[in-house]
């Protein structure tokens, strides 16, 4: 038997290493971003549903708040 038990789901506090996986950046990039983090025993740990709620808040690619900026030049209508 190893020191470590098994566990067939996803925790729900995550170290960064696996935040960075989780969500498809860098360490270096997971830095940068606004994320809140909670502290257990001294470890910095993200929580899973606050990394949902994050990479549900961003913008989807071709939907910007703004419009294309190209329409008004080239003369393109929604």
């Amino acid at each position: 038997m190893t020191g470590r038990a098994s566990i067939s789901f996803a925790p729900r506090l995550l170290p960064s290493p696996q935040v960075a996986a989780y969500l498809g950046v860098s360490e270096s990039k997971l830095r940068t971003m606004a994320i809140p983090r909670k502290v257990l025993d001294g470890k910095r740990l993200y929580d899973r549903l606050d990394l949902d709620a994050y990479a549900d808040a961003l913008s989807v690619e071709g939907e910007s708040m703004g419009g294309n900026t190209c329409d008004g030049k080239f003369g393109a209508r929604r």
